[in-house]
């Protein structure tokens, strides 16, 4: 392995990393980061209160600060922060792997035409997701306003805090069945880490489910191996 990478990631996502590249080189070996993580209580209310400039500023001047410290790229791991991925990917000289794009080529490569998008309000609503999708052809659908605040209620109260309700994930499934009979979607993209919580292993949607961080990982894994 003869490349660096930096993740701003909760331990189970280092984790994830570190098997991926073990899978790949086997023995002993594992991911060579440099790990800065954020305060996520501080970003959460930069984004609440709209303050994503200031945000933007702070990602950014972290992103210098790792390709100061050796990275040889750069990975964000949230979904809702990459609105202001552009100001890292402007400020840093190595390779940014912005989320939105590796999910798009994954899909694509997947000859899946129609996805549903989830993830946080910012995330579904604006459009540094949403057009990164589209300009890789997808047609993507995003649930309605109502179902939207519901999802970002899910996220933000309940699993952002351990908390797995039933009722949350019959809500989630009944949103994605509606998709898939009227609109016949082909996929869910589950665009928040925290998402996948509500999904049991092996479970059948009837839609392939991709899973954003997953997907993110093996890009970086993918970068430090040189492939």
């Amino acid at each position: 392995m003869n490349r660096r990478d930096e993740l701003g990631v909760h331990p189970g996502l280092l984790k994830a990393l570190n098997e991926q590249v073990k899978i790949h080189l086997g023995g002993l070996h594992s991911a060579e980061c440099i790990l800065y993580s954020v305060d996520f209580a501080r970003i959460e209310a930069m984004q609440r209160s709209g303050k994503w400039e200031e945000a933007g500023e702070e990602l950014a001047d972290i992103a210098r600060k790792l390709e100061k410290a050796g990275a040889e790229a750069v990975v964000l791991c949230t979904n809702t922060m990459h609105k202001v991925a552009f100001r890292m990917e402007e400020t840093i000289a190595v390779p940014f792997l912005h989320l939105a794009q590796v999910t798009a080529d994954r899909i694509t490569g997947d000859s899946v035409g129609k996805v549903l998008l989830l993830g946080t309000k910012y995330t579904m609503e604006e459009d540094f997701f949403f057009n990164r999708l589209t300009a890789a052809g997808l047609d993507v659908y995003i649930p309605d306003k109502d179902e939207r605040e519901e999802i970002n209620r899910i996220i933000f109260q309940e699993l952002c805090l351990g908390k797995i309700r039933e009722s949350s994930q019959q809500k989630v499934r009944d949103i994605i069945k509606v998709y898939k009979e009227k609109y016949e979607i082909e996929a869910v993209i589950l665009g928040c880490t925290e998402l996948e919580q509500l999904f049991r292993e092996g479970e059948e949607l009837g839609v392939r489910l991709y899973d954003t961080t997953e997907i993110h990982i093996k890009a970086a894994a993918d970068f430090m191996l040189g492939g």
